[in-house]
C-alpha cells in the first residue's frame, strides 16, 4: 500500500474517533454523567491521539476534528444507547476494511488495537447499557 493510502485509512480512522467522542460528548450533555458514555468518551479521545502518533511518524499531519460540538443526542438515552451500539458494530466493520488496506505494520497493530477495543470493550458496554435502559421502560 502506497503512503497516500495509509494516510487516507489513518484518515478515515480519527475521523470515526472524533465524531464518536463528539456524539459521546453530546450524550453525556444532555443526560448527565451517565455510564459507559463518561469511560468510553474517554477511551474514543485516546484512539484519536494512537492515530495521530501514526501520523507523525509518517511525517503526515491528521486532519482536525470537524465534529467537536455538532454532534446532537437523540431524545431518549434508550437511543443514545441503541446508537452506540451501531456506531460501534459500524466502527469494527470499518476497521475490517481498513486493515485489509494497510500494510504498515505499527499502523496495522494500531488499528487492530483499536478495533478491539471496541469490540471487546465499548461494545459489550453499549450493549448492558442499553438492556438496563430497556428493562427501566418496559
Amino acid at each position: 500500500m502506497t503512503h497516500a493510502l495509509t494516510i487516507a485509512a489513518m484518515t478515515e480512522a480519527i475521523e470515526d474517533e472524533y465524531k464518536a467522542q463528539a456524539a459521546y460528548e453530546a450524550v453525556i450533555e444532555k443526560f448527565g454523567l451517565v455510564r459507559p458514555f463518561i469511560n468510553i468518551v474517554d477511551a474514543e479521545a485516546r484512539h484519536a491521539d494512537a492515530l495521530r502518533r501514526q501520523f507523525e511518524r509518517l511525517g503526515a499531519s491528521p486532519p482536525a476534528d470537524q465534529w467537536k460540538g455538532k454532534a446532537r443526542a437523540p431524545a431518549t438515552l434508550r437511543e443514545a444507547c441503541e446508537q452506540a451500539v451501531a456506531g460501534e458494530v459500524e466502527n469494527a466493520a470499518m476497521y475490517d476494511r481498513l486493515l485489509a488496506q494497510v500494510e504498515d505494520q505499527a499502523v496495522r497493530q494500531v488499528l487492530f488495537n483499536l478495533k478491539d477495543a471496541s469490540q471487546s470493550r465499548h461494545l459489550p458496554a453499549f450493549r448492558r447499557a442499553l438492556a438496563r435502559e430497556a428493562s427501566r421502560h418496559r
